[in-house]
């Protein structure tokens, strides 16, 4: 009430001299108390119609949204709207600030990896980030305002959001049955309703393949632990000749060594996923790789095959020794292997034009139909399981190889046609392959080993 009384003493002090200035004036003729009563009169109206067009001017102020500074006046209108707008300034302080926090808030959802969508309590979308937008295939803004069960119609999902059950997670299919996606809700204030999800389609891929890799170890493992205890009660329970007992025992030999040579690729594959990547400052000479696995290589062939060995006289790779020579053994072995008596071998390095090397191993054996090349380097992945056992792999030799090229930078090339051999061939950037002056071996250039 603090206004009151200063607009009344104005009001009073106006009429007062209007009256004055009224009765000065009827003195003039004699009707000093009517100039009175006409001056005090005209002078409230005089105060009135200020008074009324201060207000005028406030209101539309106020009309226009406020825009602007409020009129300046003085006395009550210009206190109102200096007030009303130190108020409306105050608070729009306030929403700005407010809105920049909810901005950066929503930036901050927006960044999750994770879906976040929000649900008023009717379950329409009041929100929702670019990462629930593709988990359930909606748009950010054009699908706002619409029912979540209208837009996303699995029916898992409309049964968990139906059922107001939300203690343990859902999984749905993604939009075109695109990979799995993981959803929990979590309700929040007067019905509105939190969801979350996350593609978990990797994660259950990589559970799927350690099930598989389990199964497919227990299984190889299995099979020779049986052999071999067979062939031990086989011993201990029957008579046996000397013929046989040799027999037996190389028979239990092959297992054991088909178990040695198993647990020998697990032990590398571990290594090669548990161990930081190979050094680029380390160099290897190509051809010290190349005479380590062509002697293993005639080993194995015992002469049945033609093998020639050419280039890399004068390059050498940056990374692990131990592992390329693993990636090359592995490649030469299998194509030794499957490759039927009088067969070739070839291995050969060359330079790519972008500067990249070129390690390939090219057979003429049985080859691979294409069907199967893309799961090649899949782990315990046979194209025959049988012939593969009777040859001794163990259904790890690619992927060590694929592994081992990753590792370097690299990538397994590989080509097959059946009845018309296999290439296989591993790439090395150009920043892991350089060239010396000096050939190690000029010997080593181009040699073939033919069958006798």
């Amino acid at each position: 009430m603090g206004w009151l009384i200063p607009r009344l003493l104005a009001a009073v002090a106006a009429v007062a001299a209007g009256a004055l200035i009224g009765m000065l004036v009827g003195n003039a003729s004699h009707w000093p108390a009517l100039g009175a009563l006409l001056g005090a009169a005209l002078a409230a109206l005089i105060y009135g119609f200020v008074d009324a067009w201060r207000a005028h001017r406030f209101m539309n102020w106020l009309r226009r949204q406020m825009e602007g500074s409020a009129p300046r006046d003085a006395g009550f209108w210009g206190e109102v709207g200096y007030r009303v707008e130190r108020t409306v300034r105050t608070l729009e302080r306030r929403v700005d600030t407010e809105s920049a926090r909810l901005d950066q808030f929503l930036d901050a959802i927006e960044a999750s990896p994770n879906g976040v969508l929000l649900l008023d309590a009717g379950d329409q979308i009041v929100w929702c980030n670019s990462v629930a937008a593709d988990h359930f295939g909606l748009h950010p803004q054009r699908d706002r305002q619409q029912p979540i069960t209208n837009l996303v119609r699995a029916p898992a999902f409309v049964a968990y959001l139906q059922s107001g059950d939300f203690a343990d997670p859902v999984s749905v299919a993604g939009p075109g049955s695109r990979g799995t996606v993981l959803l929990a809700v979590r309700p929040y204030g007067d019905g509105n309703k939190l969801m979350l999800s996350q593609d978990v389609t990797e994660r259950e891929r990589n559970d799927a393949m350690r099930r598989d890799f389990v199964a497919n170890v227990s299984h190889e493992i299995r099979t020779p632990l049986t052999v071999l205890t067979g062939f031990i009660e086989t011993m201990g329970n029957l008579p046996l000749t000397e013929v046989e007992r040799r027999r037996v025992l190389e028979l239990m030999s092959q297992q054991t060594q088909r178990m040695q040579t198993l647990v020998g690729d697990l032990l590398t594959l571990a290594q090669l996923e548990g161990s930081p990547r190979p050094a680029s400052d380390r160099w290897v000479a190509v051809h010290k790789l190349m005479a380590q696995v062509r002697a293993d290589a005639e080993v194995l062939s015992a002469g049945r095959h033609t093998m020639g060995f050419s280039g890399g006289d004068t390059t050498q790779v940056a990374g692990a020794e131990a592992e390329l020579l693993s990636a090359l053994a592995n490649l030469v072995n299998n194509a030794v292997r499957y490759t039927p008596s009088g067969g070739t071998v070839d291995v050969s390095w060359s330079l790519r034009p972008d500067g990249a090397g070129e390690l390939e191993v090219r057979d003429s054996g049985i080859g691979i139909a294409r069907e199967h090349l893309p799961r090649l380097t899949e782990r315990f992945y046979r194209v025959d399981g049988s012939r593969s056992r009777d040859t001794g792999g163990t259904g790890l030799g690619l992927s060590i190889v694929k592994h081992v090229a990753q590792r370097h930078g690299g990538e397994l090339e590989m080509r097959s046609e059946p009845g018309r051999g296999s290439s296989f061939k591993l790439i090395f950037p150009a920043a892991r392959v350089r060239q010396v002056d000096t050939p190690a071996d000029s010997r080593r250039s181009i040699d073939r080993v033919g069958a006798e």
